[in-house]
């Protein structure tokens, strides 16, 4: 993955950006011969006063200023037994409470409510399509 905010060696260290940043995420050390720059990227508000003020052109924000969408996680889908539909994630039931965990079944919304409704009604149970593992 690409690193959102990354300064060119066109930089000349003038401390247009440090001096223009309204967040302030940006800094300076000066160490003996060597002045080294500094981002925070917890206090970037992505404004980019930075890039705009540089008058060597030097900040590249990358993905930042680019319409485009990274992936960040795949996570296998569990999908509803009855239709298809997906539901969630294989690893969701992992995070939720044991007690809770074995009540979580793979169905969606809508074949969820029927099969809630069959529990609230047995004699409907034995009649129902998803009683006898079909999907309606």
């Amino acid at each position: 993955m690409m690193a959102a905010f990354r300064v060119s060696d066109k930089c000349n260290g003038c401390l247009g950006c440090v001096q223009n940043c309204p967040g302030r995420a940006l800094d300076f050390r000066d160490d003996g011969e060597m002045r080294t720059l500094l981002h925070n990227p917890t206090r970037c508000a992505r404004c980019a006063t930075c890039y705009r003020v540089c008058p060597e052109h030097a900040v590249e924000f990358g993905a930042l200023l680019e319409d485009r969408w990274e992936e960040f996680a795949s996570l296998r889908i569990l999908r509803c037994r009855e239709c298809g539909e997906p539901v969630h994630t294989e690893r969701l039931p992992d995070a939720l409470d044991p007690k809770v965990r074995e009540f979580v079944e793979p169905l969606c919304p809508r074949h969820k409510a029927r099969a809630t409704a069959l529990t609230r009604r047995p004699e409907a149970a034995a009649a129902s399509p998803l009683a006898r593992g079909g999907a309606q």
